[in-house]
């Protein structure tokens, strides 16, 4: 009996998963962390098992003390010299960080000398002569990863961090860094976990006289468990805005003022304007931060029906456009006639995400959009929002309506919260297919064996998005979209 209560409560041990490397203890990485070309400050990182003896070889105070006599931590200003040729290369600051305590949990030196590719290319060469190496894109993340610094939900948000181009794709990206996605996978993997005990303990000891969950508990975790994965599948679109930037297609018929528009919400002339139609043939992107919310904004062709081979590209562009964007601002000219070029745009754009924008204001409206079959004697229609791009009228009021349609519908998570990226959004809905396979599986009476193999399958999915089981082949394709020094 002593032994039956021991084994309650824990899962049963599974195969060993594939390790992965970690770094070899001499092996030492450098990089240079700052953009190419010329700066004030250029930054060589150096990290390894022969960190600070590689630092030592190259580098002296101005009290002739080498890296090995440094204390931790600490930062100090001296020069970076060749002995092989006996060349002073550059007076430089340097900052010696020993482990643990470091971003990848080995020695690390960093060097900063002033900025110029020449330079720091000088003081790179010599490093990797003294026995480091150079490093993979993303490989100090990638080596904190492998250390347990972080999990590999924190590794992904330091690229986010650094692409973010808004304050709200910051925000979300340094929530990520500092381990909210963790913690909900993790809370989420633990209450698999101890179902799954439950479960094999009620197979091993079904003749001893302990209590198990019932059929009706189970169900009920089960139930529970997909509930909870749903609400973080549910993230992976605001997540994709706030990465990637919410598409948004400027669409309309030619020369209603699509190009106008996007130079007034970018401030600046960035399409051509001609009053000739069909100026725009190919697809211009830009980035706008709306209240810190980050657009994707696609001014496009001009819809119509044409036998120009270029502009037909161009429109084929425009649809596809439409077709993938998140937000369409169907931009109509209130100064000409509402034509059946118009009617067709409102109706094929009527089940999509949209905001109708009516441009010119500052010139006479045409009567065909007073008449009851105009605009206005449409059902089921949006407000139009009234603009003129030529004064500036109403685009200010255009800025807001597209930050409340978006938070509406596009970005529904608030910053800090958890937000998954297309990857986990793949193995959180393989880890609910297996939970809800097992919870048909109950409700057939399977063989509590089945119902224990897809709860086993659902912790290893949610186990792969923070790295607790994972391969060689999944961190390089992670890795592999890093930047060099990172």
């Amino acid at each position: 009996m002593k032994r039956s209560l021991e084994k309650k409560g824990q899962a049963r041990p599974r195969p060993p998963v594939e390790k992965n490397r970690r770094p070899a203890p001499g092996d030492t990485i450098c990089a240079i962390a700052t953009p190419v070309g010329e700066g004030g400050i250029g930054v060589i990182r150096l990290s390894g098992g022969r960190a600070i003896e590689i630092a030592s070889e190259v580098f002296k105070t101005k009290k002739g003390l080498t890296v090995k006599d440094l204390a931790s931590h600490t930062i100090h200003l001296g020069a970076v010299r060749d002995s092989c040729i006996g060349e002073h290369l550059d007076e430089v600051m340097l900052a010696v960080m020993r482990a643990p305590k470091t971003y990848t949990r080995l020695d690390t030196v960093e060097i900063y000398s002033h900025g110029g590719t020449f330079l720091l290319h000088r003081i790179l060469d010599l490093l990797i002569r003294q026995g480091a190496r150079l490093a993979e894109p993303g490989e100090f993340t990638k080596w904190a990863f492998l250390n347990g610094r972080i999990d590999l939900t924190q590794a992904e948000a330091v690229m986010d961090l650094i692409r973010s181009k808004t304050e709200a794709g910051h925000r979300a990206a340094l929530a990520q860094l500092g381990g909210e996605l963790h913690r909900r996978i993790a809370h989420l993997r633990e209450s698999a976990v101890q179902l799954l005990a439950e479960i094999e303990a009620g197979i091993d000891f079904t003749e001893e006289d302990l209590r198990f969950l019932n059929q009706d508990q189970i169900q009920s975790l089960l139930v529970e468990l997909i509930n909870r994965t749903e609400s973080l599948i549910k993230t992976a679109a605001s997540g994709k805005a706030l990465r990637e930037g919410i598409a948004t297609a400027i669409v309309g018929p030619p020369n209603a003022g699509k190009s106008s528009l996007l130079n007034a919400l970018l401030l600046q002339n960035r399409a051509i304007v001609t009053p000739i139609p069909g100026t725009t043939r190919d697809i211009i992107e830009e980035y706008l931060n709306l209240d810190g919310i980050p657009l994707r904004i696609m001014d496009t062709a001009g819809l119509r029906d044409t036998e120009d081979l270029v502009e037909r590209e161009g429109i084929l562009r425009t649809r596809h456009a439409i077709e993938q964007a998140d937000l369409i601002l169907l931009v109509l000219d209130v100064s000409q006639e509402l034509g059946r070029e118009e009617c067709r745009l409102i109706e094929e754009t009527a089940g999509k995400r949209r905001l109708i924008v009516c441009t010119k204001i500052d010139l006479p409206l045409d009567n065909s959009w007073k008449q009851p079959n105009g605009l206005a004697g449409r059902n089921n229609i949006d407000i139009p929002v009234y603009i003129s791009a030529k004064t500036g009228e109403g685009i200010d009021n255009l800025r807001e309506v597209i930050v409340k349609k978006v938070r509406s519908g596009i970005v529904t998570c608030g910053e800090r919260e958890a937000m998954i990226n297309t990857r986990h959004k793949a193995l959180l809905l393989q880890g609910q297919c297996a939970i809800k396979n097992a919870a048909q599986s109950l409700e057939e009476e399977a063989p509590p064996e089945l119902i224990a193999m897809d709860i086993r399958t659902a912790i290893d999915r949610l186990g792969e998005i923070t790295g607790e089981t994972t391969t060689e082949d999944l961190l390089e394709k992670i890795f592999k979209d890093f930047c060099i020094g990172k």
